[in-house]
């Protein structure tokens, strides 16, 4: 979550960004209810804050009180003994009303505070300033395309999609899928399976190469961890699947269980960056999924995913920085793959609650005719930090000793399998129904082309 110190001192910038990302922390608080929402949104969470700092105040006062009392308990006794007991009597009582007061308000305080960072946690990390406002995917802004995309009329064919193209090579079965786990699970098939494997391969080499520790990570992690990277994992818009009658849930990515490693961890400066690279299965509801782009592999339950994260120092430079640097590197994994991209700044309203900016790359996807998300890269700058209380210790400036500050968080897709393999199947198929592998995955595949049966 947010330093509640913006809450405090920043109100309009948190009314704007409101806006900007068109987040709604009160549902009776909406568009809907006339145009200044999101500023009587920002007045109640400030109206939260302010009462439970009230109640801080007043038991911090009849704690002064206590002492008070107890200083003069200890006058009494200095009195006469045949004194004492006519004066304590008083104290003893007004010592009880104190520490009844006090226990009640401990527990108002408590209270106050739940309910203020319940409704504190629904507001998003604030927004980059170059990031494009806006709600509707024209919105996004387009930074580069990289690759030719082919002409297919020119070779002579139209181009098939890529569950057409794999069902021709049997390289996947859905049907079998659905028979045993449900709809959007599918089981990959012959060569299919060496190229998943290849793609795991080749994006850990990347990583490694890149300096990122390699960690195969678990395919489950408690409720907390989640909340604290910002997933919701409860609810009926939630994309993750929970275990009954436990607080576990399965991940839909490994920023989860690579985010939740250092968590309630206070790291010295010089161990920062920390470059982890995951690889994990990955389970999504998709919830609500509809339309041709969830047709096939291109959206699923299940697939398996190598994760980029890194933990930084807590400055706007160095995380932005690492943002450049954790893009660079998915965009050298798709020029090595052969795949035309192009590269998106993500608008305000479409960014994840954690998210200070992101990056998507879009594949070029024949079958479609048109771009489609296939990596994306984030920037989350403290936001996850302060949940999962990751801080770190800052050099000592003057031979003075720095107060521990909070860390930055970034994750970045080096390949997303299932997708990847859309991409592949389309722009790498021929006029002969085959499939060209990528040069750089053949050492793992074993052949050039994946033939017809």
């Amino acid at each position: 979550m947010l330093d509640i110190k913006l809450l405090r001192d920043q109100g309009d910038a948190i009314c704007q960004n409101l806006v900007d990302r068109n987040v709604h922390v009160f549902s009776e608080l909406s568009p809907e209810s006339g145009a200044d929402w999101a500023r009587r949104t920002v007045e109640r969470l400030q109206a939260l804050d302010q009462r439970y700092l009230d109640l801080l105040k007043e038991g911090d006062e009849t704690r002064r009180k206590q002492n008070e009392n107890t200083a003069a308990m200890k006058k009494v006794g200095k009195l006469p003994k045949a004194e004492q007991a006519a004066a304590r009597k008083p104290l003893i009582e007004t010592g009880r009303a104190l520490r009844d007061h006090e226990r009640a308000i401990h527990a108002q305080a408590e209270e106050a505070q739940a309910e203020r960072d319940a409704a504190w946690s629904l507001v998003p990390n604030m927004t980059h300033p170059e990031s494009p406002r806006g709600h509707h995917d024209e919105d996004h802004k387009e930074l580069r395309t990289v690759g030719t995309i082919r002409d297919f009329a020119a070779e002579g064919f139209e181009p098939k999609d890529h569950l057409e193209v794999a069902e021709a090579l049997d390289l996947v079965d859905f049907s079998a899928g659905a028979r045993v786990a449900g709809q959007k699970f599918y089981y990959l098939k012959n060569e299919a399976v060496l190229l998943d494997l290849a793609l795991q391969r080749y994006a850990i080499d990347v990583a490694q190469r890149h300096g990122f520790t390699l960690h195969v990570t678990p395919d489950l992690a408690r409720e907390s961890i989640l909340q604290g990277l910002g997933f919701n994992p409860r609810g009926e818009s939630t994309q993750v699947y929970t275990v009954e009658n436990s607080d576990l849930c399965l991940v839909g990515t490994a920023e989860i269980t690579l985010g939740g490693m250092l968590a309630d961890s206070i790291l010295e400066e010089e161990e920062l960056p920390i470059l982890l690279a995951g690889l994990s299965h990955c389970f999504r509801t998709e919830a609500g999924s509809h339309g041709k782009e969830s047709r096939g592999l291109y959206r699923v339950h299940q697939f398996t995913k190598v994760e980029l994260f890194a933990f930084t120092a807590g400055s706007f430079e160095e995380s932005a920085a690492m943002h450049q640097r954790l893009l660079a590197i998915e965009e050298e994994i798709f020029q090595a793959l052969e795949i035309p991209y192009r590269v998106i700044d993500i608008a305000s309203g479409d960014l994840g609650g954690p998210a200070y900016r992101k990056f998507d790359l879009e594949a070029w996807m024949p079958g479609r005719g048109c771009y489609g998300e296939i990596t994306s890269t984030s920037d989350c700058t403290d936001y996850q930090a302060r949940r999962l209380k990751i801080r770190y210790r800052p050099a000592p400036v003057d031979g003075k000793k720095q107060k521990p500050r909070h860390v930055h968080m970034l994750n970045g897709t080096a390949v997303a399998n299932s997708r990847a393999l859309v991409a592949i199947l389309e722009n790498q198929q021929q006029a002969d129904g085959s499939v060209r592998v990528p040069k750089v995955l053949r050492p793992w595949v074993g052949l050039d082309v994946i033939g017809p049966r």
